[in-house]
């Protein structure tokens, strides 16, 4: 497929965050661009303030009449989009060209020098932290972010289309559609189980991935992992180590040890071990490319960070309230180990809302046992997403199993009255389904209470 070709970009799922990347970047390059999505958001929003056309109705009706040349128009989809979506069954019974999201991305990538960062956690902020490394060292690349990065206030960096950063998602084998230059592969840990089935079946996928490299292509791996790459690891014997780990006025400051030297006294201001892992494999991937050491490290000390990722909302000396995406028992451990670290002595609650039935089901004694670490549990009822109901498989079967005298079901419409009865110091919300649009209204209530 020729993109050149290409006048009109159609989006079914346009409000999703690597979506709307995509319809970011065929706007800057002067297409007309249009699309769908269920729900009004911030990500919607922002779009229509761009000038691309959104509605929320699933009616062919809604098609403008720019699209209904299917020669000159191309189709973008979701695979999170039911089968019976009115729209996206007009355009395929009308000889559209349609392609899942993953495939679009491949066709842009393929001419490129392709980074790609795959794993089944700290992928959006590896890329992110990836993409900000090279566009500060001038780089012309284009990286496409899994969230929004708040260096750029964008889930899109564009500077040029030599090179290209973005997330390789294992989600319905979606970064098989890559040939990348380099890749790295932060985690494999059991995730997508309604796709894959078993962990195996992700664990092979991976192995897949990393077989789909550019001829002189280079693999980097988190140490441990059953991977031939390479490695990157904390305070070990990796390929790319961080050693002499301090914290600072709540800064890490810390050396890496690279293959060929030591960068020393760099500085990097995102909470958690997870988030040192995800900074060192960026920097690591930058250094391979050619990035100057010294650009590399200013650059490091100046990375804010992704909304929803451990995204302060509020930090004094009294009150703390942080946004997570975190929707795995995993991202979960992550997020109290850093805040453990960064706030030890003070006491936190965590409110979540799981995220998928089957999620909840295949992991159900995991999230019990990362939830029960907290001081304080608010349980919201399970987003589905893209999935029906499981028999059975409810918020309240996880909290029976959560082991916290401090715990509770709570309601969406009552949550901002049980926030205000706690008195911790250390307020988190977790999850990675609608909860992140409570975050403004929970931000202003322990502002005016505060």
């Amino acid at each position: 497929m020729n993109l050149e070709h290409i006048n009109n970009v159609y989006f079914i799922g346009i409000g999703g965050i690597g979506m709307s990347a995509l319809a970011r970047y065929f706007k800057a390059k002067g297409k007309t661009v249009s699309g769908y999505d269920k729900t009004s958001t911030e990500i919607t929003d922002s779009l229509i303030e761009l000038g691309v056309e959104v509605h929320f109705d699933d009616a062919v009706k809604n098609i403008t009449s720019a699209f209904l040349d299917a020669e000159k128009t191309l189709v973008v989809y979701t695979p999170a989009v039911p089968e019976n979506h009115v729209e996206l069954n007009y355009f395929k019974d009308n000889d559209y060209r349609v392609y899942k999201r993953s495939e679009v991305l491949g066709v842009i990538t393929e001419n490129t020098f392709c980074l790609a960062v795959a794993g089944t956690h700290g992928k959006t902020t590896t890329t992110s932290i990836l993409g900000h490394l090279m566009n500060v060292c001038n780089v012309p690349l284009t990286a496409f972010l899994g969230g929004i990065s708040e260096n750029y206030e964008s889930n899109l960096i564009l500077n040029g289309t030599e090179v290209s950063v973005v997330e390789a998602d294992e989600f319905d084998r979606s970064f098989l559609t890559l040939s990348p230059d380099l890749a790295c592969v932060t985690s494999m840990d059991a995730d997508h189980l309604d796709i894959y089935g078993d962990s195996s079946s992700l664990k092979k996928s991976f192995e897949e991935f990393s077989n789909r490299l550019k001829p002189n292509g280079r693999l980097f791996v988190r140490n441990g992992l059953p991977l031939k790459g390479i490695t990157y690891g904390l305070e070990d014997n990796s390929d790319y180590s961080i050693q002499n780990i301090k914290i600072e006025n709540g800064t890490y400051v810390f050396d890496v040890k690279t293959p060929k030297t030591v960068l020393e006294q760099l500085q990097f201001n995102l909470p958690g071990r997870h988030n040192l892992s995800n900074a060192l494999i960026a920097l690591a991937m930058a250094v391979e490319y050619g990035c100057p050491h010294r650009q590399l490290a200013k650059a490091l000390a100046s990375y804010k960070g992704v909304k929803r990722r451990f995204s302060y909302q509020i930090k004094t000396d009294d009150l703390v309230f942080i946004d997570d995406y975190a929707h795995h028992p995993e991202e979960i451990n992550a997020v109290h180990q850093a805040v453990r670290e960064m706030y030890p002595d003070k006491k936190v609650l965590a409110i979540f809302q799981p995220h998928l039935f089957s999620r909840t089901r295949d992991f159900i004694d995991d999230f019990a046992k990362s939830l029960s670490q907290f001081d304080e549990l608010i349980l919201l009822d399970i987003y589905p997403a893209r999935e029906l109901p499981i028999e059975g498989v409810t918020s309240e079967w996880l909290l029976g199993k959560v082991n916290n005298n401090n715990k509770q079901l709570v309601g969406k419409e009552n949550l901002l009255r049980e926030i205000s009865r706690s008195d911790a110091q250390v307020i988190l919300t977790i999850g990675a389904g609608d909860i992140g649009e409570e975050v403004k209204r929970i931000k202003k209530e322990l502002s005016i209470a505060s």
